[in-house]
């Protein structure tokens, strides 16, 4: 038996679904971010870990955000987490979140 034809197919599924994750993206503007001027940068990063399929959160994930609370928070499903939750069958997810602020 060729073991490389389950390999192919299971990295194949994975690019295929990672070619949809730019529609697992959800961006929420917090304060007077949209309205600020200025030059954004990545302020704060973090992981939330799922069991289960997404019913079980493994821990919070503190991510910081800025004193005057102006920012962005985006959770993305990436290339990283579909690997995760690909191997692992679902039975643990991730999602990346990213805290955006201006200069």
């Amino acid at each position: 038996m060729n073991k490389r034809k389950p390999l192919a197919g299971v990295i194949a599924f994975s690019v295929i679904i990672s070619c949809f994750t730019s529609c697992m993206t959800t961006k929420t503007n917090v304060g007077n971010y949209r309205e600020a001027a200025g030059t954004n940068y990545t302020y704060s990063k973090g992981k939330q870990f799922w069991l289960f399929w997404g019913v079980l959160p493994v821990g919070r994930t503190n991510v910081n955000t800025p004193k005057d609370g102006n920012c962005q928070v985006v959770t993305r499903f990436n290339v990283g987490d579909v690997l995760i939750t690909g191997v692992t069958a679902g039975i643990v997810s991730s999602y990346t979140i990213k805290v955006n602020a201006k200069k």
